[in-house]
């Protein structure tokens, strides 16, 4: 009884530990990846699925924890009585424990040639697990659109299709994790076989005994019996392994906007600076050609241009959320590389046409990434928003700060997503300012409200003006005309609109 009551113990103990170090690499392990994520350049999301990527974060991590919390265990057990099965054979009789362990050799040779193709097949279910989050997210994502345009039958039939293709792979991995259980099975027999049939013969010789037979046999059986446990192990294993791959992928990526340390001085005496700035998207063609143009504190500047021409590609370009591929761009006489993410937000406020809220309430989003203001009251953010005259705005809400969000901002008008926006930006208090078609959906009156923000802001706030609208540039100090890799200085708002017109072919 007390020996029962102590193995219960040491396994209940054995099964937390591990268990725990699982939970534990689990929890390290997402937060590593998200991190990784958190590094990366938009390149990286403009080229991968956000649904497989959730899928590498929470199924792959999975993986390895089922790995090390449940296989791992029985895996070195397994190992260790085979080694000393193993040894006791190969004390008692040296030629029939050889003879008996000879199809492990087989076994060997098997598993080195069939695991590569057991991890690919394994790699493939995980990457087509990965496809069908995609597939749910992007649906789930954009159920709105989908309803209002009746395409729910064309999303069914593509989640039906990435659903097949994934029970394919997943069969196909299936087959390929269990192929080796009758192989080892079959090896184990055949060990045997070799026991009963070398031992009688050797009992015949008089060189061994019965009892010493029967203790082979014994001795084969705990051998082999774990040894057909580790077939279905080492397919975990490969799962485990092809899943590690897909992380690893992602950890062992860099970012391509690296902080620079350049000692090299710039006559510059613009805020912004272009200097034979060209740009291309990965395997495409250029977007921005051989472009120079400055920026001069407290300015207000207008691109305009064809939709798709590389306005939004030049606002971007001054974020630094893309790198040139040829030339240099400085703020303040200093290449923009040199400068941290903290330091380049604290300079740069970005206001779009669609802009991105996170759940939470109007409070959380208008400090999203103000660390100054973010220890305030509510009556002291009020107070700041009314000395930049933002406070007005805070009535469309019908809870004021604590209006709650829902993810995306689902749950407010696009006019209200845009005017949160202003807030965010504007209470930074940024050196520029860029605005992306930001009062796209906002009714006249607060367009005219924002007007006036936007006129009072420091005279040292440079502002950029992204435009589709004409009527939004009107006041611009100066016009630039964007289109077919150039930048142009266009002038006056009457020459922009003649430029405009020639491109567009409209006489």
């Amino acid at each position: 009884l007390v020996i029962y009551i102590a193995a219960y113990i040491l396994n209940y103990i054995q099964i937390r530990m591990m268990g725990g170090i699982g939970q534990r690499l689990l929890f390290r392990l997402r937060n590593d990846v998200f991190d990784k994520l958190q590094e990366l350049p938009l390149d990286f999301f403009n080229q991968n699925k956000a649904g497989d990527l959730i899928s590498r974060i929470n199924n792959d991590t999975d993986n390895l924890n089922e790995f090390f919390s449940h296989s791992l265990m029985q895996f070195i057990r397994s190992l260790i009585m085979m080694t000393g099965a193993g040894v006791f054979l190969l004390s008692i009789n040296p030629t029939l424990g050889l003879a008996t362990l000879s199809p492990t050799l087989l076994l060997l040779v098997l598993t080195i040639t069939m695991s590569p193709w057991i991890r690919n097949k394994n790699k493939a279910t995980l990457k087509s697990i990965g496809n069908l989050s995609a597939e749910i997210q992007e649906g789930l994502a954009n159920f709105k659109v989908i309803v209002a345009f009746d395409r729910r039958d064309y999303f069914r039939k593509r989640l039906d299709n990435a659903n097949k293709e994934n029970y394919k792979k997943s069969v196909y991995a299936g087959i390929a994790n269990n192929l080796l259980s009758p192989i080892y099975t079959f090896a184990s027999n055949i060990g045997q076989l070799i026991v009963l049939s070398l031992g009688i013969w050797l009992i015949a010789q008089g060189r061994f005994s019965i009892g010493l037979l029967i203790s082979f046999i014994a001795y084969v059986s705990n051998f082999y019996n774990p040894l057909r446990q580790l077939a279905k192990l080492w397919a975990d294993f490969q799962l485990t392994l092809a899943a590690w791959e897909r992380i690893s992928q992602l950890l062992s990526l860099k970012t391509n906007l690296p902080i620079i340390e350049i000692t090299e001085k710039y006559n510059s005496s613009s805020f912004i600076h272009f200097q034979n700035v060209s740009f291309a998207y990965p395997e495409g063609e250029e977007v921005l050609k051989n472009i120079s143009f400055e920026l001069k504190r407290g300015k207000t500047y207008a691109f305009v241009g064809p939709t798709g021409g590389g306005k939004t590609t030049t606002a971007s370009l001054i974020s630094r959320l893309y790198d040139a591929t040829k030339g240099t761009i400085l703020i303040d006489g200093k290449d923009i590389r040199s400068f941290t993410e903290c330091e380049r937000a604290s300079k740069i406020g970005f206001i779009l046409q669609d802009p991105i809220l996170f759940t939470g309430t109007v409070r959380e989003n208008i400090l999203y990434g103000n660390s100054e203001c973010g220890a305030l009251t509510n009556d002291q953010l009020e107070k700041s928003l009314k000395d930049v005259e933002l406070l007005n705005l805070l009535k469309s809400f019908d809870q004021g700060l604590e209006t709650p969000i829902e993810m995306g901002g689902d749950s407010i008008s696009l006019g209200q997503k845009q005017i949160i926006a202003f807030m965010r930006a504007i209470l930074r208090k940024p050196d520029l300012l860029i605005l992306d078609e930001a009062t796209a959906n906002i009714d006249t009156v607060t367009e005219q409200q924002l007007e006036t923000i936007l006129n009072n802001l420091p005279k040292s706030t440079t502002k950029v003006i992204i435009a589709h609208r004409l009527n939004t540039i009107e006041n611009a100090d100066e016009i630039f005309f964007v289109n077919s890799q150039r930048i142009i200085a266009a002038g006056s708002f009457d020459e922009a609109l003649n430029l405009l017109m020639q491109e567009q072919g409209i006489s």
